[in-house]
């Protein structure tokens, strides 16, 4: 009984999340796929420091605009790493709403772009995010249909109240095809 209480409880940030607005579909874990992204509005929290030294202060300004503003929160979120930059979505309702840039959040608009990307599981570690980092690599380098165009980003599906291992993310290369 009690392993089933535990397994809810450990679902319920899984179904509350699934409640967001998604800016793209997930890439399965394990799966390695060029995608598409569509083009989006974003807001951005910059810091001088390495992203998963400094998350947390990237988090809270992002989070706080959203508040202030009424803007409902999307999935996922997305975040360079060094120096770190940590991204919010705007959903769709959002997309032509006046909003103004602030001492911490600035808005952003990214054109449509294509990324090799892969689905990976667990905590949102710098171990992971460079393991599934080199995978992308290695695949690059194995193939000439294309190339990297810029740095790796992480893709973070979850919020901070999920079990790591139950976690999805993704890490996006921009890439252009080869000529």
């Amino acid at each position: 009984m009690k392993t089933l209480l535990l397994l809810c409880l450990a679902l319920i940030p899984l179904q509350i999340m699934s409640a967001y607005e998604s800016a793209f579909e997930k890439t399965p874990v394990g799966t390695i796929e060029v995608k598409t992204l569509p083009a989006a509005r974003l807001l951005a929290a910059h810091s001088e420091g390495n992203y998963f030294q400094e998350n947390n202060g990237l988090f809270r300004p992002l989070f706080r605009y959203i508040q202030d503003n009424d803007i409902a929160m999307t999935i996922p979120v997305e975040a360079e790493i060094d120096p770190g930059i940590m991204y919010f979505y705007l959903g769709e309702d959002y997309k032509e709403t006046e909003l103004e840039d602030t001492d911490r959040v600035q808005i952003i608009t990214l054109p449509e772009r294509t990324v090799l990307s892969i689905g990976v599981r667990g905590s949102y570690s710098s171990k992971n995010f460079d393991e599934a980092k080199a995978e992308l690599l290695t695949w690059l380098s194995e193939q000439d249909e294309w190339i990297a165009s810029g740095t790796a980003r992480a893709i973070y599906w979850n919020g901070p109240f999920t079990f790591g291992f139950l976690k999805r993310a993704e890490v996006h290369i921009p890439v252009v095809a080869a000529e």
